[in-house]
């Protein structure tokens, strides 16, 4: 048996996400809904601009999110990332350690500044991401702990590395590690701007295919180049033995290899959608880790997302995460 059910690799970043109005993404220039990659003078001057809103920071990056998801449920899971030695880096891995993920980071760390992403959310509980990188930049197989990643059930990219070269070999890198370990390998699209500006960089951390991949809605028809559901299937089919797409409101699609399935929504009055789909991909790789058919692997992570997203921040508390759990035993 396994030692970690997930081995993830991802940008550590430190999130500050403050309640916004929409008037005050246009004041700033920032495309509504994506992730945008800014510099580090750029995101000072924004801010300065939201000085006057209050805001809560905590650790982040999508894969991270995940990876405590995971722990939370009860799971194991292990993750690969880069901070600095500043103060938000100690911040960052004293969050990740708390919430129980083992980690390659128990060295020195390098001279530099953490990365840190500005979390911006509308009245219609959308999101908009302006992240710095940071250190996190330089993310590269110096980061791959190899015997963790042959002692995992599966070993899951976070689409965000594609904007760097570094990371980006560094998933290839440790995708074919898992792969000569017979460890499944698993992806998620992250963002509508990574599919639109990075589509070839991702086709390369797929290779010639992967055992699980996720994805909202947008993502998957802007990686099939496709406006019908039925095309954006068929081709993600092509990419993954196994998928899915969240559709929000909407529910989920999940692909289990053989049959296409529908996971009803849970109806719920959303406050904020930071976090809902790295929960999802948590909720759904720990069901897997349990031998959970996917259908209630499905049902499960949308329960956590629902509940998720009627409260402000990334994640869910411990307990709250267990609560939603223990209704599905």
């Amino acid at each position: 048996m396994a030692k970690y059910d997930v081995y993830g690799i991802g940008n550590a970043l430190v999130d500050m996400e403050y309640e916004i109005e929409t008037a005050d993404l246009e004041a700033l220039g920032i495309e509504k809904g994506v992730m945008t990659l800014v510099d580090e003078e750029c995101q000072v001057r924004m801010m300065d601009h939201l000085a006057a809103y209050p805001h809560q920071r905590g650790s982040g990056g999508s894969a991270a999110n995940s990876m405590i998801a995971v722990r939370q449920f009860g799971g194991s899971s292990f993750y690969s990332c880069k901070v600095a030695g500043d103060d938000l880096g100690h911040f960052y891995m004293k969050d990740l350690i708390e919430g129980g993920v083992d980690t390659n980071h128990h060295t020195e760390r390098e001279p530099g500044h953490t990365g840190r992403c500005v979390v911006l959310v509308t009245p219609d509980s959308d999101r908009t991401l302006c992240t710095f990188l940071g250190i996190s930049g330089g993310l590269s197989t110096k980061e791959l702990v190899e015997d963790a990643l042959r002692d995992s059930a599966y070993f899951y990219m976070e689409g965000y590395l594609v904007t760097s070269h570094t990371a980006r070999r560094a998933c290839v890198a440790g995708k074919q590690i898992a792969e000569a370990a017979g460890v499944k390998t698993a992806i998620s699209l992250s963002d509508p701007n990574m599919v639109r500006f990075f589509k070839p960089g991702l086709l390369e951390m797929i290779g010639s295919g992967v055992d699980l991949l996720f994805a909202n809605e947008d993502e998957a028809r802007g990686m099939a180049g496709a406006t019908d559901l039925n095309s954006t299937v068929a081709y993600l089919k092509t990419l993954s033995r196994e998928f899915v797409i969240t559709r929000g409101s909407k529910g989920a699609l999940v692909w289990d290899g053989q049959a296409l399935m529908e996971i009803d929504p849970v109806k719920v009055d959303a406050v904020d959608t930071v976090g809902a789909g790295d929960l999802f991909a948590g909720a759904f790789l720990y069901g897997l880790g349990q031998g959970w058919d996917h259908r209630r692997t499905g049902t499960l992570a949308s329960a956590a997302a629902a509940k998720l997203v009627t409260r402000l921040g990334p994640r869910l508390a411990a307990a709250e995460t267990r609560a939603v759990l223990k209704s599905f035993r």
